[in-house]
């Protein structure tokens, strides 16, 4: 692995996320399977396309979580739940992604969705009330 700017731009970026079980014990743990992946995720992914001009962490953390319930990536959901929650995304707008998601991706996706944002609020010990409505709806 070469150690440039991207490179620490981009493990910065995972730490942010992800925390360090995200970046230093990923990149700790490299092995010859799988160090053109993490090269790859840290300087290209979050080194060079999170770090571009545009879009801000908290919109390009709502459009991964989309494009995740989308493909119904179920691990990637949840690691993605969290660098959203990471980022500034509000736990009303990612259940607004997923509610948003019933129209374009199907039911089953956005259950997926759903899910994943579950185990994370719990992992997380965050509140599920957020603006009332399940008690309206009664």
């Amino acid at each position: 692995m070469i150690l440039d700017n991207a490179y620490d731009l981009g493990l910065g970026q995972r730490r942010v996320m992800f925390g360090s079980a995200g970046a230093e014990d990923q990149v700790e743990h490299t092995t010859d399977l799988n160090d053109k992946l993490q090269d790859f995720v840290t300087r290209v992914c979050f080194g060079d396309i999170w770090q571009r001009d545009g879009l801000s962490y908290a919109e390009r953390s709502r459009i991964t979580f989309a494009m995740l319930i989308a493909q119904g990536k179920s691990h990637e959901l949840r690691v993605h739940a969290r660098g959203a929650l990471a980022n500034g995304v509000s736990v009303l707008e990612l259940r607004e992604v997923v509610v948003h998601s019933i129209l374009y991706c199907g039911i089953p996706a956005a259950v997926e969705g759903l899910r994943a944002l579950e185990e994370v609020l719990v992992e997380q010990d965050r509140s599920f009330d957020l603006d009332g409505e399940a008690s309206r709806d009664h």
